[in-house]
């Protein structure tokens, strides 16, 4: 729920920017600061890529149609510290060689 929420504001704050709404953007971007210190560290590039190509393995995917199986696996170690767009971006690069 806090990661949708942190979400929330970050998109809040871009739409607020574009439409030259500093003032409110910046309200938005406090609220995303303070959320974002209730969740756990996010893990860094490297870590994110020896835990996918690990969740690869372990789950025996080898094609795009495997991806399920390896998106599970690696979420499941990722444990809510990387946005699932990450692990998906990484999972699919690793599949497709």
């Amino acid at each position: 729920m806090l990661r949708r929420e942190r979400k929330r504001r970050l998109e809040a704050a871009r739409a607020y920017r574009e439409a030259g709404r500093d003032d409110l953007a910046a309200g938005e971007e406090a609220e995303e600061e303070l959320i974002s210190s209730y969740l756990p560290a996010e893990l860094s590039d490297e870590a994110l890529k020896e835990i996918v190509a690990q969740a690869v393995r372990d789950s025996g995917a080898e094609s795009q149609k495997d991806m399920g199986r390896a998106m599970k696996q690696a979420m499941a170690a990722v444990d809510g510290r990387a946005d699932g767009n990450r692990v998906s971006g990484l999972v699919r690069a690793s599949l497709s060689g």
